[in-house]
């Protein structure tokens, strides 16, 4: 099969699936048609942005549809030409109507080593509950929460000290490599599909700005895996008295949490030893 003659229409919207068709590009894997969400607002001042994904099909002359959600384009995708689609980290949830659409059905990279951690948040949870390892998983998806039959993973090996934002990047090129190396062979009839054991699964939900407060934790290991999950967004913090401080960096040291720098609320930043110098 040639590269260039496997049409897919590809779903994804924000940095990490422009890191998987960055990945698929570089072995000349193009889609013909990207489906991302509309623009929104972003940030303090809430200026209107378009989707990473939308730029990048722009930038890369991809035709792009943006649309409210997935089912309004049903009909339109039925009549079009690609055998396979591709999701990775679209936002929505793919209607069944759409998964019968392709001959050779939808890929997803998913970030962890299914069945472990299906659900929005899988990143996180692999910090936050200091795993040793993770991966990467393609699967071909059903009408099930991640549940589909795997096609391929790779294992990739977590230190004690690897944030967030290190291991999106880890995970989204990693992934990007893997989806490159499955469609090919997967087009042929190469790849065995694995059932995933419904014995092993772990679900993980979305996290809001509230479980980045480390006020009240008292183990100190758990508040430094908190503290790895939530670094960028939404950023880990703690309240002293009414004052909310967001901790900017920290260390884990002799089993102790320690606490480098901070952003009082509504001033610069500061080390957390002027803080507390600057209150007595």
């Amino acid at each position: 099969m040639n590269k260039k003659k496997i049409k897919f229409v590809f779903f994804g919207t924000p940095e990490f699936s422009t890191i998987i068709l960055n990945e698929l590009k570089k072995e000349d894997y193009l889609p013909s048609l990207i489906i991302t969400a509309q623009n929104k607002p972003i940030g303090r001042k809430h200026v209107v942005t378009s989707p990473p994904v939308k730029e990048w099909g722009e930038k890369n002359n991809i035709e792009v549809w943006q649309v409210n959600h997935p089912k309004e384009v049903i009909e339109k995708l039925r009549g079009r030409p690609e055998e396979l689609y591709i999701v990775a980290s679209y936002g929505y949830i793919i209607p069944k109507s759409i998964l019968d659409i392709p001959k050779y059905g939808i890929l997803n990279v998913h970030t962890s080593l299914l069945p472990k951690y299906r659900g929005a948040s899988p990143i996180e949870s692999a910090l936050l509950n200091g795993d040793k390892e993770t991966g990467s998983t393609i699967i071909k998806m059903i009408y099930k929460m991640d549940a589909g039959p795997i096609l391929k993973q790779t294992i990739i090996s977590l230190n004690n000290t690897i944030t967030k934002p290190e291991l999106f990047n880890i995970l989204a090129h990693d992934g990007g490599k893997l989806l490159a190396g499955t469609i090919e062979p997967y087009f042929n009839g190469e790849i065995l599909e694995q059932e995933q054991d419904e014995a092993q699964v772990s679900y993980c939900g979305k996290l809001t700005k509230e479980d980045a407060n480390l006020t009240d934790i008292k183990n100190n290991l758990e508040k430094w895996n908190r503290y790895r999950a939530f670094h960028g967004w939404p950023g880990s913090f703690i309240f002293d008295g009414d004052i909310r401080l967001k901790i900017v960096n920290a260390v884990f040291e002799n089993e102790r949490f320690i606490i480098k720098k901070i952003i009082p609320a509504g001033k610069k930043e500061i080390t957390y030893k002027q803080y507390l110098e600057n209150k007595k």
